[in-house]
């Protein structure tokens, strides 16, 4: 039977990782001590791994695919073929950014004066390369930790390059942000030997399409509810549609029905104008995948 082995990010982003590949119709099971999860597909054979590593394994070829982050895959430098990128929803979240920060209080403005600095971070590589792009060179260190607080000790660092979403903690530690590097994603990506083989790219396409889904309905429900067709026109005013609403006939001929994909965070409030609208019958139940 042939085999596609997959990797898959462990920490603190296993939990979120196996609930992710539930909705997709995988069902992993692993023990806190077993790198090698067991997955309820006989064809595929599982690896967890840190983030930071699985881009650099998938090269090498141990792995055919995996899932990471755009930003250890450029930490890297992995050769690569990437397969499909999870993108976040505008509405629900926002992509996490590697920036470059300073102290409040510091002279350093913009990226042009880091020349001849120090900055520390945990992504070295990328780092000197997008200070090399603006022509920067500088001393760039591989921070073990703590990194927000090294730049507040007089002597240690001028400057750190760290991954930030909101920018609160930054703020908390009285850090003010002077470049933004990039936005990261995380990304399904797979070894080139591996995508060149039929079986292998169409079981990897096929996981992607299945993720992807699962990814897209985290923060949309469905709802149907009645509604009779002198009202239609005004109940479809209010609904926020993923596309167009589905409406179809009921045995009243007088009624419809009527079934929509809209964001979760709508819900609440969207229900109660349905209903004074003159909805009935309304019904909200989860999703757990979207195909686009």
């Amino acid at each position: 039977m042939p085999i596609l082995k997959i990797g898959l990010p462990s920490g603190s982003l296993q939990e979120s990782t196996l609930n992710l590949f539930a909705k997709a119709g995988y069902r992993i099971r692993t023990s806190h001590r077993s790198y090698t999860p067991v997955i309820d597909d006989p064809e595929l054979e599982g690896l967890f791994l840190r983030a930071q590593e699985i881009a650099h394994y998938v090269e090498r070829g141990v792995l055919d695919i995996g899932l990471t982050g755009i930003d250890w895959i450029r930490e890297n430098e992995a050769d690569i073929i990437e397969i499909a990128e999870f993108a976040y929803s505008k509405t629900s979240s926002q992509p996490a950014r590697w920036i470059i920060a300073v102290p409040e209080d510091s002279d350093i403005q913009t990226v042009q004066d880091l020349q001849g600095k120090r900055i520390a971070t945990e992504l070295v590589t990328a780092t000197r390369n997008h200070l090399k792009n603006h022509g920067i060179t500088a001393e760039v260190e591989y921070s073990w930790g703590s990194t927000e607080a090294k730049v507040r000790v007089p002597g240690l660092v001028d400057a750190i390059a760290e991954l930030t979403e909101t920018g609160s903690s930054l703020r908390a530690n009285n850090l003010r942000i002077i470049d933004t590097m990039f936005e990261t994603t995380p990304r399904l990506i797979a070894n080139k030997t591996a995508w060149n083989n039929a079986w292998k790219r169409e079981k990897a396409q096929h996981i992607a399409t299945l993720l992807i889904g699962a990814f897209n309905a985290e923060d949309k429900v469905g709802l149907k509810m009645n509604v009779r067709r002198a009202d239609l026109a005004q109940i479809v005013k209010n609904l926020p549609a993923l596309n167009n609403p589905t409406i179809a006939n009921l045995f009243d001929e007088n009624w419809v029905a009527i079934e929509v994909i809209v964001d979760e965070r709508v819900v609440r409030d969207l229900i109660p104008k349905l209903k004074k609208a003159g909805a009935e019958g309304i019904i909200e139940y989860p999703l757990n995948k979207v195909i686009y």
